[in-house]
């Protein structure tokens, strides 16, 4: 009778374990990486080809894109550019200002290395090709943008300190990956929210850090887009680029990435 209820109780034990291990089992893999990252883009952006989830070829290097509307009208470019040398992935939203990198890179890597996860983020990045700048540099005026009422999103300084804070972030999140900065675009006559020039004076300050960061290579895209930019102009006053524009950036983000990657 003390060996049946031995037995008995063990076999509820196992009962109850396999249910546990079930449990938990269904618990971890009761979401996607992939339904992660849409949920993580949002329903506005999902839709976009730039914003695809991108599944993981373990075979190939991995490349994050970092930053605003310009990146993202590039990357499908940079994708076709790289198609069988490398994994692309770009951040899940436009990058906005030098202030808000840390937070929404932290916020992608957290969502999507979470372990619970089916498929989640397992990899380290081999390049990340990153500008902040464009938001920076902007005057904002009752949440528009406006360089005669406005302010300044970030002052000379404080961009220069964030950017010193998000080069020292990315050492700390991909020590062995590969930085590249890309400089900031010109700004064209007649944008309502940026003044003519301060592209420059932002990007001068942005090289200015890198001296003291020798290991982040340069994609000089200000001079590379300069010298065809009225060109490449969406429209008259308008800081984006048409599809020639964009897609000569691509080609050229390409380059760069590539010419690192074949440095491995």
């Amino acid at each position: 009778m003390l060996i049946i209820r031995s037995n008995f109780k063990k076999s509820l034990l196992s009962i109850a374990l396999l249910l546990l291990l079930s449990f938990s089992s269904a618990f971890a893999y009761e979401g996607s990486a992939k339904e992660a990252w849409t949920k993580l883009v949002g329903e506005n952006f999902s839709k976009r080809a730039e914003f695809s989830f991108i599944e993981n070829n373990e075979k190939l290097p991995n490349v994050l894109i970092y930053g605003d509307s310009i990146s993202i009208h590039y990357t499908n470019t940079v994708r076709k550019q790289l198609a069988d040398k490398a994994n692309v992935y770009r951040l899940y939203r436009n990058g906005g200002d030098s202030a808000s990198f840390i937070e929404k890179m932290t916020k992608m890597h957290s969502t999507m290395n979470d372990s619970l996860l089916k498929g989640a983020w397992a990899f380290s990045w081999d390049i990340i090709h990153f500008n902040v700048g464009l938001h920076d540099l902007k005057y904002i005026h009752n949440k528009k943008l406006d360089k005669v009422n406005g302010k300044q999103v970030n002052s000379l300084e404080t961009y220069e300190n964030n950017l010193r804070e998000n080069i020292q972030y990315l050492k700390t999140l991909a020590p062995k990956a590969k930085l590249i900065f890309s400089t900031t675009t010109p700004i064209p006559e007649g944008e309502p929210g940026r003044v003519v020039g301060d592209a420059a004076k932002y990007n001068f300050v942005a090289l200015k850090v890198m001296k003291d960061f020798p290991e982040v290579k340069i994609n000089d895209l200000y001079s590379f887009t300069k010298a065809n930019h009225s060109l490449w102009w969406a429209a008259e006053g308008n800081v984006h680029y048409n599809n020639l524009g964009r897609e000569s950036q691509g080609v050229e983000v390409a380059r760069n990435i590539i010419s690192h990657l074949a440095n491995d």
